[in-house]
């Protein structure tokens, strides 16, 4: 079976939902033949490269909220994730452009490395005091995910390296209907959006395993829409 995720690392509910799910993964009996791939989604590709805003103001700004109203829905995401065993930065943190950073993912999953600099963005991104945008950063991340330095440098230096390969991506997204992330696509015959608890996904691969539809899921679960739009807690 294989399980499509479509999301974007700058996505609070892909961050919590990746966890999620795979604890699902780990309760349902025949994990071992399930095959995970990663999708592209930008929440928002229109945004301009090479620059970066602070979530705090961008989130005030989207929702028309105050600073301190802001703050208090990022916190909000951030007992969430930590209640996931994820740790979660509240102050200092940023918001860019990931396009590259989806690139460079495809690189990444052509190596077989997909997953492992995916965990490495999406912890950079809400935990660390370093930014995923800063492209230096992005290509240490992508050793340390083992890939090859030079051929990654390469990936981040020619705009048109898998740049097909997102917007393939993404027009597949569209095409299946997902307008929000993540979305969770199981062997080409479920669809399941949100940050659903574990106990969904095991149940979906369950019920996906034996041919039926899914049910039990929530259609109003956490999720961010394009342009970088995520539900916002009220506070």
């Amino acid at each position: 079976m294989r399980v499509e995720i479509w999301s974007d690392i700058a996505c609070p509910w892909c961050y919590i939902g990746k966890a999620r799910f795979e604890k699902g993964l780990a309760a349902f009996a025949h994990r071992d033949r399930v095959e995970v791939v990663f999708r592209s989604f930008e929440l928002d590709p229109n945004g301009p490269r090479g620059t970066t805003a602070p979530v705090v103001e961008m989130l005030a700004k989207k929702y028309g909220r105050t600073l301190d109203e802001a703050r208090g829905m990022e916190e909000h995401v951030a007992a969430t994730a930590r209640a996931e065993g994820l740790d979660y930065r509240t102050d200092g943190r940023d918001h860019g452009n990931t396009f590259d950073i989806h690139r460079l993912l495809h690189l990444a999953a052509a190596r077989g490395r997909q997953n492992a600099l995916l965990d490495l963005a999406f912890r950079t991104n809400f935990a660390a005091d370093r930014s995923v945008f800063d492209p230096e950063v992005l290509a240490a991340l992508a050793v340390e995910a083992g890939l090859d330095e030079t051929e990654a440098r390469a990936v981040l230096a020619d705009e048109t390296a898998y740049a097909e390969a997102v917007r393939a991506d993404e027009r597949e997204a569209a095409a299946l209907g997902a307008n929000a992330v993540p979305f969770f696509v199981l062997d080409r015959r479920y669809g399941i959006s949100g940050g659903q608890p574990a106990e969904v996904f095991t149940r979906a691969l369950e019920q996906a395993w034996e041919g039926y539809e899914p049910a039990g899921t929530d259609p109003a679960a956490e999720a961010c829409e394009p342009d970088g739009a995520c539900p916002a807690p009220q506070v």
